[in-house]
Order: C-alpha cells, then structure tokens, then sequence
C-alpha cells in the first residue's frame, strides 16, 4: 500500500462529516502532510503555498480536480497526485469547509528561488495585471488567483504547464483555456523566469 493510497483513506474518514470548526481542521492534518501545518507548501513535495488563498478559488480547484478538468493528464505529475486526494472531498459542504479553513491560514511569503530578470519581468507582466491586478492579488470577478506570495517555482511550473498544454487544452476548462494564451505569450523559459521573478517582487 503506498503513502498516497494510506492518506487518501484517512482523508476520506476524517472528512466524513466534516461539520464543526475542530473537525475541519482536524481533516487538514491531512492536506498539511503536502502543504504544511500553515499552508506554507513543500518545495520537495511539489505542493504549493496555499495560506490565505480565497476561498472562491480553493473550491474552484478542488471542483476542477473533482471532475477532472485538473489531473487527468497523463504529463501532469503532480495534479495526478492531488486529485484523488480532492476526489475524497465526498461533497460541496465538505470542499466548502476546507477552502473556508486554508483561507485563514498564515505562512511567511516564500524566499525567492527562480532567477530573471526582474524589470523585463514587469513589462512582461502588464498583460497579467488586466486579470490579475497589479498588485498580484487577483480578480473574484473574473476568477484569476492572487499571484502575490506564491511560491515562484510553483508560478514558473504553472506558467510552463500552460504553455505545454499540461493545463488549458480541456475545452471545458474555459478559464484555463482563457489562460493558456496568456502564458504561451511568453515565448522562452526566459521569458518565463523573468515575469516569475518580478511576481515574487510583490507583497
């Protein structure tokens, strides 16, 4: 039985039920072996920081990995290992509960890891800001996450994930597939490291 297998378990009996204060975050000792006790993320595990995160996105993404529109991929790795985990959310109320209780969750922003060039970067990241604000924090309007204070190794891997066509080929998935173009804007991995550079600028 592997580790993945032995978590998606308890996951499922923790959450079953899932109703009070104590019990959703009870089932986040689950999510927390990837993430951290504070959301903070885990490089080594390929788990992004998910501290604060609104919580209109966490149900967003934990719904497209539910039914499919994430981690079905054959190339996407790591959405392969989140979906069962998302998939043991057995109902609304349950993803409900959770993407409420990362929402108040504190991490210090992580230190920066990928190199570019920061002022190519912030040229480069004029065409983000329509959707995603200036500051990094992101539209509820128009669905588009807060980049502000994600891990830059996590942005880059989103970014090159787009561009690949890992994320955004589902015709499904009109957000991703509004995205898609966006990133495949950025025509090098350069290019890429250089507006991921200028995103972990922001606070």
């Amino acid at each position: 039985m592997t580790k993945t297998t032995i978590l998606i378990g308890i996951f499922a009996v923790a959450l079953s039920g899932v109703a009070g204060a104590n019990d959703v975050e009870k089932a986040y000792e689950v999510c927390a072996a990837c993430h951290g006790a504070n959301g903070e993320g885990n490089n080594d595990l390929n788990a992004p920081r998910i501290a604060g995160m609104p919580a209109w996105y966490s149900v967003l993404q934990l719904q497209n990995f539910k039914s499919g529109l994430r981690g079905t991929n054959a190339k996407d790795q790591y959405g392969t290992q989140m979906r069962p985990m998302a998939m043991t959310l057995t109902d609304d109320a349950a993803v409900d509960n959770i993407a409420a209780y990362v929402a108040t969750l504190e991490a210090p922003k992580p230190e920066a890891t990928v190199k570019g060039d920061v002022e190519k970067g912030k040229a480069a990241y004029a065409t983000c800001a329509a959707c995603h604000a200036a500051d990094g924090s992101g539209n509820e309007a128009l669905k588009t996450p807060p980049l502000a204070g994600q891990a830059d190794w996590y942005v880059e891997r989103q970014l090159q994930a787009y561009k690949s066509g890992v994320r955004g080929t589902d015709p499904k998935d009109g957000l991703g597939m509004q995205m898609r173009p966006m990133a495949m804007m950025l025509a090098t991995d350069e290019a890429v490291r250089d507006v991921t550079a200028y995103i972990a600028t922001l606070d």
